[in-house]
């Protein structure tokens, strides 16, 4: 088996070199860097990861705690992560988590040593918070955050719930309805006040009847959309409080033989790469420079590991609307 040794012998350099080369190369002149590299090539080196670990005290590993894939959100999220973490030489242990499995998933990333840990089903007070604060392992949440405000990548979710609604007010609408996901997360729980202080300073009746704030999965905004569809004033538009829940009311109006948006608006908030397709060309709010959230996260994340940076990242991205296909001005007589 060839060793670094032989890598060293090979090149003409020090195996101390080498081994800079392999844990450190921003740090080795180019000219030198290009010799490795072209010795550990010619000779198929393959260092071994386990010492290196060892010397580095570094595992190499990073937990993913996202949430469930039925949120495309969460695709492309999960995506951007593995994809970037892989480019810098990361392996990562994903979990898909739903919030009635939290203590689990958080116990089975616990089990084994990891480098960081990046995560977006965390509660807005969520005792795991301090825990991994205390156990001193860099970490980051992404799309939700803590109620202590820190070490977070997110939207602008306030700001998010109360553009839907200003959209579709100066598209004429006033019975605007919101089906949203549970006030435990800092994400639904935002945009919810939001679409509550847009409805308020358009002085639009906030009424109960308009307002769900469901679990997320397809049976919930099924039984919403029903409640909502037999109003005898029901709504002209819909803001859902996440894409996901946007495409469920879609395909429930669909079901119900309504036509978007000609019988119903809808807006969704998060533009994942699905609202885009052009069989869809849902009307949502989204970050102003587009970037995905997940991968955001996991360059701050790396940055924090590689860099022993423990500075308390908060990061809130600016959002506006992407007008689409799926909400329309309202007819006036």
């Amino acid at each position: 088996m060839v060793s670094s040794k032989d890598v060293a012998k090979h090149a003409g350099v020090s195996q101390t070199t080498v081994s800079r080369v392999l844990n450190t190369p921003e740090l080795v002149k180019k000219p030198t860097l290009e010799k490795v590299m072209k010795a550990i090539d010619e000779l198929n080196y393959m260092p071994n990861l386990h010492a290196r670990s060892l010397v580095q005290n570094k595992t190499g590993s990073i937990a993913l705690l996202s949430g469930p894939l039925h949120n495309p959100f969460f695709v492309d999220s999960t995506t951007a992560i593995v994809n970037y973490a892989n480019e810098m030489g990361y392996r990562v242990s994903v979990q898909f988590v739903n919030d009635e499995k939290l203590s689990e998933a958080y116990a089975t990333a616990f089990e084994h040593k990891i480098d960081g840990i990046i995560l977006s089903c965390i509660l807005l007070d969520d005792p795991i918070f301090d825990k991994l604060k205390r156990m001193n392992i860099p970490f980051i949440t992404y799309n939700r955050k803590h109620k202590n405000n820190e070490y977070f990548v997110e939207i602008d979710n306030f700001q998010a719930g109360y553009l839907a609604v200003k959209h579709m007010v100066e598209l004429g609408h006033t019975r605007i309805a919101w089906v949203g996901g549970p006030l435990s997360v800092s994400t639904f729980h935002n945009r919810y006040l939001g679409y509550k202080k847009a409805m308020e300073d358009f002085e639009l009746h906030v009424s109960e009847r308009y307002i769900f704030n469901t679990d997320t999965s397809k049976q919930d905004i099924a039984l919403a959309f029903e409640k909502l569809k037999n109003l005898e004033d029901r709504p002209t538009a819909i803001c859902g409080g996440s894409d996901s829940l946007a495409l469920f009311l879609m395909d429930e109006a669909f079901q119900h033989g309504l036509s978007i948006p000609n019988d119903l608006s809808i807006i969704g908030i998060d533009n994942v790469d699905m609202s885009m397709h052009g069989s869809i060309q849902l009307t949502t709010v989204g970050s102003i420079s587009e970037e995905n959230l997940g991968f955001l996260a996991i360059q701050e994340l790396i940055e924090m590991i590689e860099n022993k940076k423990n500075s308390c990242t908060q990061i809130t991205e600016s959002v506006k609307v992407f007008k689409r296909s799926t909400t329309r001005a309202l007819k006036t007589n």
